[in-house]
């Protein structure tokens, strides 16, 4: 009987200008995701998402040929990260992907799971915080759509170039997430597993919240060489290629 298992990945950040990691990203697609109970992407699959139009451009369309097809190898899940939020209905009607909320609780072999993408947590960066309120604005949003696709697309990349400028000016700690953060989603979600991404610093914590000992792990990110975590009903660990 095959082994079950489920995998989790985030912060791909795939762009055009980083084909090495789209190609291991093939690679995950096709060697790792035939034959699992499920597939999570927990945010930031791509670098930027301007819109379900893009997929028009020759990128995304690739991108989400690889998608369909290994959605069509084991049930996939996307959850949006501070850089593809605005992937919508047509992206997961063109690649056989299911949107999931953030955060979102799973069953995970018999175990709660909380899933997040991570950034909600970091409540030491106010900076973002107020841009995160701003830009998943549904008013914001209808007027970002508005635009022409290439200029949603040259005003992407310099958000992305002022972002990386403005990381280097912050605390590293403020960038990182918040105990008491983590403290209140292991509270109100019940859980006492949390998987999620965004702070790029894949490790193990245990944590004690509510008198309960918590397990939260920290995926890595795709700037380097990759990799995921993989769950059976007998444990997690980290795996790559």
């Amino acid at each position: 009987m095959p082994l079950s298992r489920t995998l989790f990945v985030s912060d791909l950040h795939l762009a055009e200008d980083r084909p090495a990691t789209t190609e291991r990203f093939a690679r995950f697609l096709a060697e790792a995701v035939p034959g699992a109970d499920a597939l999570y992407i927990l945010g930031d699959l791509f670098e930027y998402w301007v819109g379900d139009d893009g997929l028009a451009l020759p990128f995304p369309a690739r991108v989400a040929g690889l998608l369909r097809q290994a959605a069509r190898a084991a049930p996939a899940f996307f959850m949006h990260g501070n850089r593809d939020f605005m992937v919508a209905s047509r992206f997961c009607e063109e690649t056989g992907i299911r949107l999931v909320a953030d955060p979102t609780v799973i069953d995970l072999y018999g175990a709660r799971a909380l899933l997040m993408h991570g950034d909600t947590l970091c409540t030491g960066d106010h900076a973002y915080l107020a841009f995160r309120a701003q830009v998943r604005n549904p008013a914001w949003q209808a007027a970002a759509l508005a635009r022409p696709l290439a200029e949603r697309v040259a005003i992407a990349k310099g958000m992305r170039s002022r972002s990386e400028g403005a990381k280097g000016g912050k605390d590293e700690v403020i960038m990182d997430v918040a105990p008491e953060a983590v403290e209140q989603a292991f509270a109100e979600s019940g859980c006492a597993l949390l998987i999620h991404g965004h702070t790029h610093r894949p490790a193990r914590h245990e944590h004690e919240a509510g008198g309960r000992r918590c397990v939260r792990w920290v995926l890595p990110d795709w700037y380097g060489d990759g990799g995921w975590l993989e769950a059976t009903p007998e444990g997690i660990l980290p795996a790559g290629l």
